[in-house]
């Protein structure tokens, strides 16, 4: 069993481990618990009632939080001509091809988010391993493939995030950071369960919204009301 440090433990006197909370008492219950010297992330992970060995229970989308991350993401567009031009005036940080494969493959990752057109993709495939393995692969269905590069681009830097589900039929996601104000916190995970209710699966049986928690990246977890987002 990990041992915790004084300040974990003294957060964890917050919070009880056995109680459900609301979503607003959750929020401020977690903020108080994050006691670290940085400025900590607040995740939101969620269990659903859907088997994730299915490939028609999978689920998988984006969401843009408004009021963002709290992180600045680097984008880097692989595009040619005008629209490296187009994604360079909406403001990606790298913008490349051929160069920007070279780049990656020397070992090169300096950036957060991949957008590629579609008609780079053949070219980028060729960093399948690479960007694959650190889950930096351009995909349409988190809408980094596209020759709209404007707005991927500005949804990126607005605070949109991709949500997917891992083999245990979990969602781990951010909502924002500990020095958000409560409100911002609260709409944001909002905001995130809204879409993780619209992209419920058809084949989806039972409760689908099983669990809810939220905690910091240092700090304990606060159990939510699952039943509140439903």
């Amino acid at each position: 069993m990990a041992k915790h440090g004084k300040k974990y433990l003294e957060a964890a006197k917050l919070i009880d481990s056995e109680a459900t909370y609301e979503p607003s008492e959750a929020v401020e219950l977690v903020k108080k618990a994050a006691t670290a010297k940085f400025d900590e992330t607040i995740e939101a992970a969620v269990r659903l009632g859907v088997d994730p060995r299915k490939q028609d229970q999978a689920v998988r989308g984006v969401v843009v939080l408004p009021h963002g991350t709290g992180k600045t993401q680097r984008v880097l567009v692989f595009a040619k001509g005008d629209k490296a031009k187009e994604a360079e005036a909406a403001g990606a940080d790298y913008v490349g091809d051929a160069d920007m494969i070279n780049k990656i493959q020397q070992g090169w990752f300096e950036f957060d988010v991949c957008v590629a057109t579609p008609d780079m993709m053949s070219e980028v495939g060729k960093l399948g391993r690479l960007l694959g393995g650190k889950g930096l692969m351009p995909n349409p269905k988190a809408g980094t493939v596209t020759f709209d590069v404007t707005k991927a681009v500005q949804e990126i830097k607005a605070g949109k995030i991709e949500y997917r589900l891992d083999r245990a039929g979990q969602i781990h996601a951010p909502i924002g950071k500990a020095s958000f104000s409560s409100e911002q916190l609260n709409e944001n995970l909002k905001a995130l369960m809204d879409a993780l209710n619209r992209a419920k699966p058809a084949a989806a049986k039972g409760v689908y919204l099983k669990n809810v928690s939220l905690s910091s990246t240092m700090g304990p977890g606060a159990r939510v009301n699952a039943a509140a987002f439903r």
